[in-house]
C-alpha cells in the first residue's frame, strides 16, 4: 500500500524516472494490472510500482523461502512479485480485508499463470494469521497502518529464525519526523512500530528509504 509517488525520499522525478529507466522493466500482465487499478479502482497509489516490485521478487530469489505471509494484497501486483520470486514449491499466503477487490485479484493471478503458488484470504488479517498453521520464511507487512504494532506481534509468532520480516511506509510521507503530524493514528501506528522493531532483541533491522519507506528486518537465529 505505498501511497507515495516518488521511488526515493529526494522528490525529484528525474532520479525517480532513471531509477525505473535503469532497473527490469515490468512485463505486460504487471504493467496491464497498474494501469487497471488506476483506472478502476480507488487510492490506486497504494500499488506497489515496478520498482518496489522488482526488488520484492529479487529479494524472494536471494532469500529463496519456502512460506511467505503478505497483509495487504491491494490489487494483486506485490502477490505477484512475490509470487514469480519464490521456488515452484514454495507458498505465498496473501491477505486482503477488501472482498470488494478478491475478483479483480483473482482475474490477475489467473492472468500470471499463479493459482498454484497463491493462496488468497479475505478478511481480517489478524484472525486469518492466528488461524494459520504455517511457519513463515518471509513476511510483507502492507496493511492498515493502525494495525502495524498488532500484526507485528502476531507474525514474529508465525517466523523461523532466520527469517525477514518487510514492512512498507515506514517513513509515512515524512510524518514520523513531523512532531505537528503525529497524532493521528496512522501515524501513530507507524512510529509505534517502529519503536517496537527498534527495541526487540530477537530483530536486527534497517530502513531503505525506497519510496516511502521499507524496513527490512531479520529474526535472528
Amino acid at each position: 500500500m505505498s501511497n507515495h509517488n516518488h521511488i526515493t525520499g529526494n522528490q525529484k522525478p528525474e532520479l525517480d524516472n532513471y531509477i525505473e529507466a535503469f532497473s527490469t522493466p515490468e512485463d505486460k500482465v504487471l504493467h496491464d494490472l497498474r494501469r487497471q487499478t488506476h483506472l478502476k479502482i480507488l487510492r490506486p497509489r497504494m500499488i506497489s510500482g515496478p520498482v518496489q516490485g522488482q526488488l520484492l521478487t529479487m529479494l524472494c530469489r536471494m532469500i529463496r523461502p519456502k512460506a511467505v505471509l503478505e497483509i495487504g494484497t491491494f490489487t494483486g501486483y506485490s502477490a505477484i512479485c512475490i509470487a514469480r520470486g519464490i521456488d515452484q514449491d514454495a507458498v505465498l499466503h496473501s491477505i486482503e480485508r477488501d472482498d470488494e477487490l478478491e475478483s479483480f485479484i483473482r482475474q490477475y493471478i489467473q492472468k500470471a499463470d499463479l493459482e498454484r503458488k497463491i493462496v488468497l484470504h479475505i478478511g481480517d488479517a489478524l484472525d486469518i494469521i492466528n488461524n494459520l498453521n504455517v511457519e513463515f520464511d518471509l513476511a510483507f507487512i502492507d496493511g492498515d497502518k493502525r494495525e502495524y504494532p498488532a500484526y507485528y506481534e502476531a507474525v514474529m509468532k508465525k517466523m523461523n529464525p532466520g527469517s525477514y520480516i518487510l514492512a512498507d511506509n515506514i517513513l509515512w510521507n515524512g510524518k514520523v519526523v513531523d512532531a505537528d503530524l503525529q497524532n493521528d493514528n496512522y501515524t501513530r501506528g507507524i512510529i509505534n512500530f517502529n519503536e517496537m522493531v527498534k527495541n526487540d532483541p530477537r530483530t536486527e533491522q534497517v530502513i531503505l528509504p525506497l519510496r516511502d519507506g521499507l524496513m527490512l528486518i531479520r529474526v535472528k537465529e
